[in-house]
């Protein structure tokens, strides 16, 4: 066990987002009679979180060396954004859902434990992330990969899912610090984020598509999208009652305002991304845990469209959100039974093979061998 755990990658933490998306984005369709289905897959991203956990924690005990080789590695260090955003995301649906299994006192306690563990790691990897991109990595602007948002979005997903706690803290000061702390996270992670997006964009224009295995990871740029609108969304609905009259109601304003544009480029970016891994697998784009980013990105856009669909009143969003499903439920079903088959043959735990004679730049591999 020791042993199979030394390749073992923060990225493998996209594979809990991936599932409790599916598990949050069930529950925000609000679909009768499936609730204990996303009920029953919420409890199955909390068995991968702890299962997770225990065999990172085997990771650093005894493979420091690999550890230390993955944070100094540009390639996979931003993955440890994926680590915030997994504690967050089974706490959002412990409060959403897990309440039905375990109950609402242990779900609140649940929540609010993952809530404040994956917020202050997510806070961590914002910081420390590009801080080793800029005096240890050496990267250039044309090295720039939609992975580099991940430690970015994480105090994003804590601004969404946040607001889930407000009615649990006494009125008053503690419920409206919480839900302007995570506006305030709200902020942090947005302005960020589009300073960072320019430069993915523009490599995607002025230096052509990415290499096939990363080709998946263009789905990444919706996770902010989608997750931003839902979380405006949030804050939308507990704002009455929470902070003043005016502020509540420029909240709901901004749900509206803020929301329908930013969810109008989010499809857009979901065709483009769309169609160049339709062409990369034209080019044989093989399995690789870089699929999983078909997963939480869509799951967030999901959720963003029910939040419009709350808002405006429109029947057109919570069709869009049913579209949106069908694609997150085809990403996972893709990115699952692909992940099940490298465990059973031992590939995806296995080192890295040696890369050929004259290896194309855009294939080399990452010097930790996380992402193969």
């Amino acid at each position: 066990m020791v042993t199979a755990v030394r390749h073992l990658g923060p990225n493998w933490y996209a594979s809990v987002m991936g599932t409790a998306a599916l598990a949050l984005g069930g529950g925000a369709l609000g679909a009768n009679g499936l609730r204990e289905l996303f009920v029953s897959v919420w409890a199955l991203s909390l068995v991968q979180l702890v299962v997770l956990l225990a065999a990172r924690a085997l990771h650093w005990a005894h493979h420091r060396d690999q550890a230390r080789a993955h944070l100094l590695d540009p390639a996979v260090a931003p993955f440890y954004g994926c680590l915030a955003m997994a504690l967050l995301a089974v706490g959002g649906g412990a409060l959403a859902l897990g309440r039905d299994w375990i109950g609402e006192p242990a779900a609140v306690t649940l929540g609010s434990v993952l809530f404040v563990a994956g917020t202050a790691v997510g806070l961590a990897a914002a910081v420390t992330v590009p801080y080793l991109m800029a005096v240890r990595h050496r990267v250039e602007p044309g090295q720039a990969s939609p992975v580099w948002l991940l430690p970015l979005v994480a105090p994003m997903v804590s601004a969404a899912l946040g607001p889930q706690l407000v009615p649990h803290l006494p009125s008053g000061q503690p419920r409206e610090t919480l839900l302007y702390g995570c506006f305030a996270l709200f902020g942090l992670s947005l302005l960020s984020t589009l300073l960072m997006l320019a430069l993915v964009f523009g490599r995607l224009v002025a230096g052509g598509p990415l290499p096939l295995a990363l080709t998946p990871t263009a789905f990444l740029v919706l996770g902010p999208l989608g997750q931003s609108t839902t979380a405006v969304g949030a804050f939308a609905d507990l704002a009455p009652g929470v902070v003043p009259a005016p502020y509540a109601a420029g909240f709901g304003l901004l749900a509206v305002l803020y929301g329908v544009p930013v969810m109008g480029f989010a499809l857009l970016w979901l065709a483009l991304a769309a169609v160049h891994v339709a062409r990369a697998r034209r080019q044989g784009m093989r399995f690789t845990m870089a699929w999983w980013a078909f997963t939480f990105p869509v799951g967030t856009c999901v959720t963003g469209a029910a939040a419009l669909g709350r808002h405006t009143r429109l029947a057109a969003y919570h069709w869009l959100a049913a579209a949106l499903y069908a694609v997150l439920v085809a990403g996972w079903l893709a990115a699952a039974s692909g992940t099940v088959r490298g465990l059973l043959s031992g590939e995806l735990l296995a080192g890295p093979r040696p890369a050929p004679g004259a290896p194309r730049p855009v294939r080399v591999r990452t010097t930790s061998g996380a992402v193969r």
